[in-house]
């Protein structure tokens, strides 16, 4: 008669367990994790301001309208992979998306954009005021962190 182990050896020959996942490379610390909900949150704010927007330009210019929701669809991406993963990458694509964000406005209000030169001179808009700061936070905060987070040499 077949003792227990016997009946509960694996008699699949050359099927293995899977192996463990590997380790991170570093565990976040606590200030990280707060900066990546920070990140995520503005981020996520910078798209808020232009939903509110989003409309309007649609009217006035459509192709803002389409770049307005690239930007929203990208700031969910970009807060999403602050919040998941958080490595120089999500920062790379938070920071640029605010920065560029920034430098579209500041272009808006100089030398105006294609088939849209209303807003020349037109810098105290609240909806404006509020994405500047938000973008400049994301801006600051996302230098910091690729700053920390360089690749040792």
């Amino acid at each position: 008669m077949a003792t227990a182990s016997a009946r509960l050896t694996n008699r699949h020959r050359g099927l293995s367990r899977p192996a463990a996942p590997p380790a991170p490379a570093r565990v976040a610390t606590d200030g990280e994790k707060v900066a990546r909900g920070v990140g995520a949150v503005s981020i996520l704010g910078v798209g808020l301001i232009h939903l509110l927007d989003v409309v309007g330009k649609f009217h006035e210019t459509a192709y803002l309208g389409v770049l307005y929701v690239a930007l929203m669809a990208g700031c969910v991406v970009a807060a999403r992979h602050l919040v998941l993963v958080g490595d120089r990458r999500s920062w790379l694509l938070a920071g640029g998306l605010a920065g560029a964000t920034l430098l579209a406005y500041a272009l808006s209000r100089t030398v105006g954009l294609p088939a849209a030169t209303d807003d020349i001179g037109n810098w105290a808009e609240p909806l404006g005021l509020a994405s500047l700061f938000v973008e400049g936070v994301v801006v600051a905060l996302s230098a910091e962190m690729l700053a920390r987070l360089r690749p040792s040499a």
